[in-house]
Formats: structure tokens, sequence, C-alpha cells
């Protein structure tokens, strides 16, 4: 259920998270289940559950996304590079039912990742 997703509680500021970034649109918190030395979550304050899910009125909010993921990247030192992964439904990896961008950098990346 939508309602119960820990990354709600977390935009609420029920459950804390180690914030890296906010704004009207968006939060953008360290992952507690770190897959590289950084590991950001970019998610939209909307409520989308999956890339599956999104509209023509998202267009923006999307944009949106990827700006900050790329602000974030500077900031936080990933010059020589970083990864960002969107997973969709439980086959793509997808564990919680709120769209998200993983920023993921500070070592190499193996391709193919999964």
């Amino acid at each position: 259920m939508l309602a119960d997703n820990i990354f709600l509680k977390i935009i609420d500021k029920t459950i804390p998270a180690k914030i890296a970034y906010e704004d009207d649109q968006c939060l953008a918190f360290h992952d507690v289940r770190p897959q590289a030395p950084t590991h950001v979550l970019v998610i939209p304050k909307k409520v989308i559950r999956t890339l599956d899910d999104i509209t023509d009125a998202d267009e923006a909010l999307l944009g949106h996304l990827m700006l900050v993921a790329v602000k974030l990247a500077k900031e936080l030192g990933l010059a020589k590079g970083y990864r960002l992964v969107v997973n969709c439904n439980e086959h793509g990896g997808q564990t919680v039912p709120h769209l998200h961008v993983h920023l993921i950098g500070g070592r190499d990346m193996a391709w193919p990742p999964g």
C-alpha cells in the first residue's frame, strides 16, 4: 500500500534519514544499505509508484530529479563518474513502491550491472 511505504515516512520525517537535499518537489537521502561509497536516493514528494506510472504531467518533475542528482554528484565529489539507476517493478529490482533514482558512485562500476 502506498500510504505505508517507507519513503513517505521519510518525506514526512516520521522516520529519520541522512538528508542530502530537499526542496518542494523532492527529497534526497543517503541509502541505509549503500552499494557503493556514495549511494543517495532521490525521490519525488509526489507519490508515483513506479516508472510505469508516470504521465506526461510528470515530465518536468522527472527532469528535476535528474538535475538534483547531477547537482548532488558534483557536491559529493563524484567527478570521476557515477551511475543513475531507476529500478522498475519486481523483476527490475524495485523494492519500495515509490519512484526513486539511485545516485551511486565513489568506485568503479561494473557492466553489465545486473
